[in-house]
């Protein structure tokens, strides 16, 4: 190899770990952007800015008994990694027992949802690549304390499913129906 070849590699090596270092950052626990998302909190704890796109990583809490809508992704998969509680997660057509320690994975363009059967449930969403991180900040509102929102006392109106479906749409997600066993 030149010399020539052999400063252009080390100059780009040390470009590399400039980049890395500059996005390296870290979050204490209860560190994050906290939002009320849906009768979840979920703090967004790693953006897809931050990771050049790569993922996003959400940390959530949901309550016992609670039920997320059937969904689907069109642009990125997602994982679930099971911190506390005992849930039930409803992937294509496979239905699978969670707790803690368990990982799950959803594969993009592949309904899914879950209820909590023995919570609150604590678990981290992991979607790849990034970037639907921005549905939960549309569809969700600044948390006004680190705990799960108050429970709705009705289900949403026809506008407000309109207007999910709408910001749904922008992150190439579907909300297919109600949660399993509703």
């Amino acid at each position: 190899m030149s010399s020539t070849e052999d400063q252009a590699r080390t100059g780009a090596m040390l470009n590399a770990q400039e980049d890395a270092a500059s996005r390296t950052f870290a979050h204490e626990p209860g560190e994050g952007e906290a939002l009320w998302w849906l009768g979840v909190l979920a703090t967004i704890k790693v953006t897809a800015e931050q990771t050049g796109g790569q993922y996003a990583l959400v940390e959530i809490i949901a309550p016992d008994g609670y039920g997320s809508v059937v969904h689907v992704h069109h642009q990125e998969d997602e994982g679930f990694y099971i911190l506390e509680g005992e849930m039930t997660f409803y992937v294509g057509d496979q239905m699978i027992k969670a707790h803690p320690g368990s990982y799950l994975f959803g594969p993009k363009d592949v309904p899914h949802a879950f209820t909590v059967d023995s919570g609150p449930a604590r678990l981290l969403f992991v979607f790849s690549p990034g970037g639907l991180e921005g549905l939960i900040r549309e569809m969700g509102e600044p948390a006004r304390s680190l705990t799960v929102p108050p429970q709705p006392d009705e289900e949403p109106d026809a506008a407000e499913m309109e207007r999910m479906a709408a910001i749904g749409a922008r992150y190439g997600a579907e909300i297919l129906g109600p949660p399993p066993n509703q």
